[in-house]
């Protein structure tokens, strides 16, 4: 009887990790990443700071094929794929599925000035009442900065996205998202359980630019046969689970429950803990987004 695998990927800005386990007792199998060295971040001006999403996919196909390599047998079959990403980072597409232009990832200050302006002139109340948060330097006010300084990039966009939704359509070929990934890009409404229209109104940005949301546990999308050749593995394999790369961290530790807290050092270093109920800051230090197991009726 062949042995059911899991494979995950995490998609850091310093590199692509790969890992493949044991779906019976989680026992890591086989691991690899790519490129040995730190993957490039481009900083065209000071503050601002991007990453070609094809460089990712480029150094996934790499890190699989050598996890693969590594098994001991050929004996096994995956029973589902997982994605971790880097937060925060916008994605541009086109309707063909083209990358419009460099990921401006997590670290990137360009937009604080438009994420400032909305949350003083959206108030307060708004802000950190609905959305938990300062509209920022987060996603949504990325995407306002390549509205106002990049019109003609902005007038071909068909979706945007997060970086690991980038990963799940190389994968797949189909585009969406998670409520989970729409908190840390500062466009979910926890009052209203939905997309944050108010906000989006304010920047002018059309909703339709939103992918299809999915559950963050669910059979989100399937390995097509494209991607499969690509990677060296057997077409139809599930996408079954999605998460920026802090809650996945926190999912991984099993902090999962009300009053849990846990810390994380990589390129950046974490602090995150678990609330029971829709909580801010008001003072804006600490982030609030919504879990791996968040619903709207336990937080």
């Amino acid at each position: 009887m062949a042995k059911k695998y899991l494979l995950g990927f995490d998609i850091g800005s310093s590199s692509v990790k790969v890992s493949i386990l044991n779906s019976e007792n989680g026992k890591l199998i086989s691991s690899a990443f790519s490129p040995n060295a730190e993957m490039k971040i481009s900083s065209p001006n000071i503050g601002w700071a991007e990453q070609n999403p094809e460089d990712w996919w480029k150094h996934l196909k790499i890190a699989t094929k050598q996890a693969l390599s590594d098994l001991p047998s050929s004996n096994y079959e995956f029973a589902g794929i997982g994605i971790s990403y880097q937060m925060h980072g916008l994605v541009l597409v086109d309707k063909d599925k083209k990358v419009l232009r460099p990921s401006i990832i997590w670290c990137d200050s360009r937009a604080v000035g438009y994420g400032d302006t909305a949350f003083d002139e959206l108030g307060s109340d708004y802000c950190l009442g609905d959305c938990l948060n300062s509209p920022g330097n987060f996603t949504a006010s990325k995407l306002k900065w390549v509205k106002e300084n990049e019109p003609k990039i902005y007038d071909k966009v068909y979706k945007f996205m997060l970086p690991g939704d980038y990963i799940a359509m190389k994968l797949s070929g189909e585009i969406n998202t998670t409520i989970s990934g729409l908190s840390e890009g500062i466009i979910w409404d926890f009052k209203k359980n939905s997309i944050a229209d108010d906000l989006l109104k304010y920047y002018l940005i059309d909703k339709e630019l939103i992918p299809e949301i999915v559950p963050t546990f669910a059979n989100q999308s399937i390995l097509n046969k494209t991607a499969a050749k690509e990677l060296g593995l057997k077409p139809g394999i599930p996408i079954s689970y999605r998460a920026g790369d802090q809650p996945n961290n926190a999912f991984s530790l099993n902090v999962l429950n009300p009053g849990e807290i846990a810390a994380t050092a990589g390129t950046s270093g974490v602090v995150y803990g678990i609330v029971e109920k829709n909580s801010f800051d008001a003072f804006s230090r600490v982030n609030s987004f919504a879990h791996v197991n968040y619903t709207n009726k336990s937080p």
